[in-house]
């Protein structure tokens, strides 16, 4: 079950998002945005919150080109868009140069394959999107003289030596381990992005997202927080494939895209961004009793066992958690969902679809 089209919690959330950023948003009016990997969890998020700025009647609406080739996508999450006059849908391999016969304002790069259970699964496509498909789309926003936002990833950093993480920490990541195609081809994407700001001046930003939840996540997407929820949404026990001692610092969707928002339309051109919460740093074993918690009646058990996956803990980061200084100095943003209240608002998000679903049946 997939389980990633829209809900009320969605759209609540992006009137609030408007409401919020109005003055700031009025730069979108009347201008051509290019997002990639738009049947994505981020990046579908920003399209509903693209399509409340148009219907708020603040400014010219912006005009929306989402393409997705939809290998990790989910074409539903974008149905109750699909009839809008002021979005185009594309499905294309941005691993292959994309033609657009029109002015593109600002693109926003974030196709990619990025659950450890896929990318391992389809590693050389996980390359060639993040580094063939990075360099058309600078190339893309070099031609049309737009502004881009690349969205890179926490993993970038690997296992840090210090938390929380800064900007300035350069990674720790195995090159030659099982997430190695996803990990080391991040980083090279950053590269291509300051490049193409050195030679051509090219505004570019990064914003580097650190364990970004909420509702719209695909429940088969096999990480941490989807597996929790679709067990929570069937009421089954939590099951951890690990001793449950990592930690996390979880970040509710709301909060991520607020940010990203404020990073594009600001002039920090040729600057990464840590996107996150730095709030409450918590293990996972606390995040499953506090899923636990939020699903009640009744409280779900929590079990710990072992993944048939002999690779499935290879190289993964026991601490992560952003150092968020940079991005507070540069707008006016603080991280402010809760994590219980995120996880109830992800969860009544989930059930409400499912509910539908039924209906329709």
């Amino acid at each position: 079950m997939r389980m990633a089209k829209t809900s009320s919690v969605v759209r609540e959330d992006a009137e609030l998002i408007v409401t919020q950023m109005g003055d700031e948003l009025k730069q979108l009016s009347g201008t051509t945005m290019l997002v990639t990997g738009s049947g994505g969890f981020l990046l579908s998020y920003l399209l509903d919150v693209v399509a409340q700025f148009n219907d708020s009647g603040i400014g010219e609406p912006c005009r929306v080109v989402a393409v997705d080739n939809f290998i990790s996508g989910v074409p539903e999450r974008l149905e109750h868009l699909s009839n809008r006059s002021d979005m185009e849908f594309v499905v294309h391999d941005v691993t292959k140069p994309l033609k657009v016969n029109q002015r593109i304002d600002w693109v926003i790069h974030g196709a990619s394959i990025a659950s450890p259970t896929f990318y391992r699964a389809f590693p050389l496509e996980t390359i060639a999107v993040n580094t063939d498909g990075t360099r058309h789309m600078l190339e893309l926003a070099r031609q049309g003289a737009g502004s881009m936002l690349y969205l890179s990833t926490s993993e970038i950093y690997g296992d840090p030596s210090v938390v929380p993480t800064p900007e300035e920490y350069f990674g720790n990541v195995s090159c030659t381990g099982p997430r190695a195609c996803y990990d080391e081809s991040k980083r090279l994407a950053e590269t291509l992005c300051m490049t193409y700001y050195r030679l051509y001046g090219l505004p570019v930003k990064i914003v580097r997202p650190f364990n970004v939840y909420g509702p719209g996540q695909r429940l088969d997407d096999k990480r941490i927080m989807p597996d929790l929820m679709s067990a929570a949404l069937d009421g089954e026990p939590l099951v951890l494939f690990s001793n449950g001692t990592a930690t996390r610092s979880f970040c509710y969707v709301r909060d991520a895209i607020k940010a990203m928002l404020f990073v594009l339309l600001s002039s920090a051109n040729g600057e990464s961004f840590n996107v996150g919460n730095d709030q409450e740093e918590i293990s996972i074993a606390e995040l499953a009793e506090r899923i636990s918690k939020v699903a009640a009646p009744p409280r779900l058990p929590v079990k710990y066992l072992t993944s048939s996956d002999v690779h499935y803990l290879t190289d993964n980061p026991q601490r992560r958690c952003p150092e968020l200084h940079k991005l507070k100095a540069l707008a006016p943003w603080q991280p402010e969902v809760e994590l219980d209240e995120g996880l109830a608002r992800t969860l009544a998000s989930y059930r409400e679809l499912a509910a539908e679903a039924v209906v329709c049946k």
